[in-house]
């Protein structure tokens, strides 16, 4: 018969999750679940204003960065190479997408109001007790 050491023997210890863990844990359970249709509203209006807001933002930045880079390989032509013709050519054509990235911004954001808009409201309606048409 084989004799057993402490080394051997299994042990098992338990921690409590702490306050923050838990409410971490909660708000993954809830999405989950499905929870109550106002939850899902909330999320919902949540969801539709971040798309509206952040799409918009994305297509500024991209726009300007394009430019950014451009100007960039402007400068780099006219400070590097001696390419002083293409170099402001360059230059000039990524100035364009620079100017153009926030007018670009607004009127993506203005296009995603009107297309979310009427739907964001609905729901903000319902949510605050509102009359729904």
């Amino acid at each position: 018969m084989k004799q057993e050491t402490n080394e051997s023997k299994f042990k098992y210890s338990y921690s409590a999750p702490t306050e923050h863990e838990r409410r971490e844990i909660e708000s993954i359970k809830k999405n989950y679940e499905g929870g109550s249709s106002e939850n899902s509203k909330i999320s919902r209006l949540r969801k539709l204003d971040a798309f509206v807001n952040n799409s918009a933002m994305a297509f500024g930045i991209s726009i300007g960065v394009v430019g950014i880079l451009l100007f960039g390989l402007g400068l780099s032509l006219v400070l590097e190479w001696d390419q002083y013709v293409w170099g402001i050519v360059t230059s000039a054509l990524g100035a364009l997408p620079i100017a153009a990235a926030y007018p670009v911004y607004k009127f993506v954001l203005k296009r995603n109001k009107e297309k979310y808009g009427p739907e964001i409201l609905h729901i903000s309606k319902e949510l605050l007790g509102e009359n729904v048409e």
